[in-house]
């Protein structure tokens, strides 16, 4: 085994591992509650009790249960979705959640679990809000405000007659929504997902969650602050809102794998009628990387939609190379590399994975933006 596959495996199970850690990792937190509340004054506990703090703690252990059990089927189908896999991890998706496991490299020898890293317990509760965005009735505003304008542009540039031809490619896909939405309307359809986490959760919903609104999640309960009733981090949100099934003669899939890699194949040049970034191109190390690909790959007169922020991920991350240029140098950058604009928004507002009943909301000013190929450009190089 290469050192890459190894790594690719470690990665694999520490995911995984993260998901069925959940519960124990949220424990931990609400313990730290429980000890807090603890070494106050008798005479604060007693009224913090009375008016309903310790009864929100005891309905925030349950809602961590019901979440778990979720995340529990998502692993247990994670560990079979990919064709071909050469590790089995059916170990990890039988794991009741306590303390010690079997390791894989060392037949009949416990070890402690893995510790979940704090970025990976992020990444499980970012999961759970990406379930409200993309697949819930309570997500719904917040897609109007991301995935309707690039929707309703798809269909403004492409009658009916004509969509079941044009491919489209939409990279940073997360849970598949948008995706999903674009062969809805008749496209062949490509999503592209490089975290694991997003991989698994699409996975599960789009082929396990046959029953519109049959599970229920609890994405807010780690929102510790900014609550205005006790009931707001507990309320849960139904999921999906639709039977994801799309009709027989659609074209929709799934490609995992990081944008840059998967798509320097050259079999992937000038194939794409259009590319739809949506909160995506802020997580490129390096933006231009994420140009010249999308350059690559439209067909000469295809079209780039774009819609997002530039809050750039790797910008305060110890030992992450990232550049991050202003918008008007990506703007003239995007001319540069054989783009023509058709339309510019430079002000429009969206939200994400937003918390509706939070007393601190975020509000973002978008870009959205159609460009086109210009039939006459030189390939980048």
């Amino acid at each position: 085994m290469s050192d890459e596959e190894k790594a690719e495996r470690e990665h694999f199970r520490s995911v995984l591992s993260a998901l069925k850690n959940y519960k124990v990792d949220t424990d931990h937190r609400i313990n730290r509650s429980y000890d807090n509340l603890n070494r106050l004054e008798v005479r604060h506990q007693e009224l913090l009790t009375k008016y309903g703090f310790v009864a929100n703690l005891e309905k925030t252990q349950k809602c961590v249960a019901v979440n778990q059990s979720i995340l529990d089927r998502v692993v247990a189908e994670a560990t079979s979705m990919f064709e071909n896999a050469e590790f089995d991890y059916s170990d990890l998706a039988n794991e009741t959640g306590r303390s010690t496991q079997t390791n894989a490299n060392e037949p009949g020898v416990k070890h402690q679990r893995l510790t979940t890293k704090p970025m990976d317990i992020d990444k499980v509760q970012s999961t759970l809000k990406m379930l409200v965005r993309d697949w819930s009735e309570d997500g719904q505003k917040e897609r109007d405000t991301c995935y309707k304008p690039i929707l309703d542009e798809l269909e403004r540039l492409y009658p009916p007659a004509i969509r079941s031809s044009k491919k489209v490619l939409v990279p940073g896909a997360g849970l598949g929504r948008l995706a999903y939405d674009v062969a809805n309307l008749g496209f062949q359809s490509q999503g592209n997902e490089f975290s694991l986490f997003m991989l698994f959760a699409s996975h599960f919903v789009l082929n396990q969650c046959k029953h519109k609104n049959s599970m229920t999640v609890y994405p807010w309960i780690h929102q510790h602050s900014n609550n205005v009733e006790a009931e707001d981090a507990t309320r849960p949100t139904k999921f999906p809102d639709i039977d994801p099934g799309l009709p027989p003669d659609s074209s929709f899939a799934m490609v995992a794998g990081d944008f840059l890699e998967v798509y320097a194949d050259i079999s992937y040049h000038n194939t794409f009628d259009v590319v739809v970034t949506c909160f995506f191109i802020d997580c490129a190390h390096n933006v231009i990387d994420f140009v010249e690909m999308i350059h690559k790959i439209l067909k000469p007169g295809g079209r780039w939609i774009n819609l997002g922020p530039l809050l750039y991920h790797f910008a305060d991350i110890p030992k992450e190379p990232s550049i991050e240029p202003s918008y008007d140098i990506v703007r003239s950058i995007v001319k540069e590399k054989g783009f023509e604009f058709e339309r510019e928004v430079t002000d429009h507002q969206a939200v994400y994975c937003q918390n509706p009943k939070s007393m601190l909301q975020y509000h973002y000013k978008c870009v959205f933006s159609t460009a086109t190929k210009s039939s006459g450009s030189a390939p980048v190089m």
